[in-house]
């Protein structure tokens, strides 16, 4: 019988707030998809970092001739040195270097030509003018630091530089698309409270006569308060469940259908991700039904 009677109050007080409780769906449904679009937008960058860092790799450039570099003083780098370098990595690095590659001048020229077959800005250079250097593969991309500090500064080594740096750009964007998403989540939530608490606040004003009643024929704070609570729940709860189908829609079909086949060397995020989302917003719904209409229902219904 109870169950029946709030399940109707609920009903009623949708009916006569039609409008504000639209626009709480809507509301909700903007922010919360700002919400979940930083959360994939930074499950993408995870995903970006896992696949590229794996395939960068540290290269260790060597003295080439008339090289400026204090280490190169004695001019191209020898064997000798070389070997060294080896030694070092062999040996301080073993842990952080898992596999090291030696390109020679002429595999080095190889590779230009083949990434430049009519030359580097219409000059044409020769193996002689390109330079020797030791690719490491790291067993951690983010240990740069450590092999950095260990080998820059050698005889023979005119600088290190780690291939990350090429996408960092790429991410430093990323992340700034998130914060802003973050932001405009931030703001569209601020304005989903102000609507939750004003829809509960009408919906109590339009039925003060039926508080009254209840109070005196002994209703608990609870049992006079739960009609409202579940009116801005069910509405917030709705509009998750649209910021969660309307995420899924744009994974499915600009994602996965489209971007993936045009671009099939990225790892993308999937509906899968945008599954293990949704209930978080499902979360953040009823936390903003339930942090608004404490406040009000305090204000208007509280015995």
């Amino acid at each position: 019988m109870r169950f029946q009677f709030v399940l109707g109050e609920v009903l009623s007080g949708l009916r006569r707030n039609t409008t504000m409780v639209v626009a709480v769906v809507l509301v909700t449904f903007v922010s919360l998809t700002f919400v979940g679009a930083a959360a994939l937008l930074q499950a993408q960058i995870g995903k970006l970092k896992d696949d590229w860092y794996d395939l960068v790799e540290v290269s260790v450039f060597l003295c080439p001739q008339g090289s400026v570099s204090p280490t190169c003083a004695t001019g191209e780098a020898t064997d000798a040195q070389v070997d060294a370098v080896r030694q070092v990595i062999d040996t301080e690095l073993s842990d952080e270097v898992s596999r090291v590659y030696y390109e020679s001048k002429e595999q080095a020229f190889e590779a230009f030509s083949e990434r430049y077959p009519d030359g580097y800005q219409g000059t044409q250079l020769t193996a002689d003018d390109m330079q020797a250097s030791l690719r490491l593969k790291l067993s951690d991309a983010e240990q740069f630091a450590v092999v950095s500090d260990v080998l820059s500064g050698r005889d023979g080594v005119e600088i290190v530089e780690d291939q990350r740096a090429v996408f960092e750009p790429l991410f430093r964007t990323l992340n700034v698309a998130t914060l802003l998403a973050a932001g405009l989540a931030g703001v569209m939530l601020l304005a989903a409270v102000l609507l939750i608490t004003t829809t509960i606040r009408l919906s109590a004003v339009s039925r003060r006569k039926e508080t009254e009643i209840m109070r005196l024929v002994g209703a608990s704070n609870l049992f006079i308060q739960l009609p409202f609570l579940l009116e801005g729940a069910l509405a917030a709860v709705l509009g998750s469940l649209l910021a969660g189908g309307g995420l899924w829609l744009a994974v499915r079909f600009m994602v996965s259908d489209w971007l993936e086949r045009s671009v099939d060397w990225v790892a993308y995020v999937s509906e899968v991700d945008v599954l293990r989302v949704a209930p978080l917003l499902v979360i953040m719904a009823v936390a903003l039904a339930a942090l608004s209409s404490f406040f009000t229902l305090n204000r208007y219904t509280r015995i």
